[in-house]
């Protein structure tokens, strides 16, 4: 009996080093989920998700999403890997009263952004702001009341945005800003994207990077798109701005 006890428990000493081993409690899921009534200490799965963006963050995995089950608050958040932040049908707001609504800081990665609606109540600084990515895609977004820009670009070398169907108002010192660190070159293509009632220069771009714009509304901002150190604009001629617009070269729409 006591031979067959302690092989019994050898055993199942066994079978649980290898469950142990095949399923790590801090393993990062591919997929995680926000919801308006979740909380930030569940696993961020369909069934118990998370409040925050920036409590899904740590769940997620590399080059994974982060999708909004229903519409909510969730948060400022700082990315620091490849990730898709998808809210499309829902809700996916931001509340930036004072601060960044999104920061990007991540070398080399890719990083998407749908269906959000970032505010930054008259006191928040930037709707987006990109300090190191290799692109960032910010399709179907509001940006609205940042007392800075709504995007703001400002990464190394080859840091590329691409601004679709979105929403750039009201924010003071303008709408999109591109300067990259230290005099780098970045680029940006933004399309069929309104900017409206932004004080500052609607787009504002600083050398050597290049901007493609096509299908964009531009509307009451002092200046709509402005260069300078070196920086160039492609225009596809389906654009519409209601002031000055400095554009290096206009292509037939086709």
């Amino acid at each position: 009996m006591k031979k067959f006890a302690l092989s019994f428990l050898a055993a199942v000493g066994a079978v649980l080093a290898v469950a142990s081993y095949a399923a790590p409690a801090h393993a990062q899921a591919t997929r995680t989920w926000v919801s308006g009534v979740g909380d930030d200490v569940n696993p961020c799965s369909r069934t118990a998700p998370c409040k925050t963006f920036a409590g899904a963050i740590s769940k997620t995995a590399t080059a994974g999403e982060i999708n909004c089950l229903d519409s909510g608050g969730f948060g400022a958040v700082t990315i620091t890997k490849s990730i898709s932040i998808l809210c499309e049908g829902v809700i996916g707001g931001i509340l930036a009263a004072g601060t960044n609504g999104v920061i990007v800081n991540a070398a080399g990665a890719e990083v998407l952004l749908s269906g959000l609606d970032i505010e930054g109540f008259g006191t928040g600084l930037n709707g987006v702001r990109v300090l190191n990515a290799a692109t960032v895609t910010i399709r179907n977004c509001s940006l609205r009341n940042f007392t800075q820009r709504g995007v703001n670009l400002e990464g190394p070398a080859n840091t590329r945005v691409y601004l679709q169907d979105s929403q750039i108002i009201s924010n003071t010192l303008g709408g999109f800003h591109m300067q990259g660190a230290g005099g780098a070159a970045n680029n940006a293509f933004i399309e069929r994207t309104t900017f409206d009632l932004n004080p500052g220069t609607a787009i504002d771009l600083v050398g050597p990077g290049q901007v493609i714009l096509s299908g964009n509304t531009v509307g009451f901002s002092p200046t709509s798109v402005a260069i300078s150190a070196g920086a160039t604009t492609i225009s596809y001629g389906n654009n519409i701005f209601r002031t000055a617009a400095a554009i290096t070269q206009t292509l037939a729409h086709q």
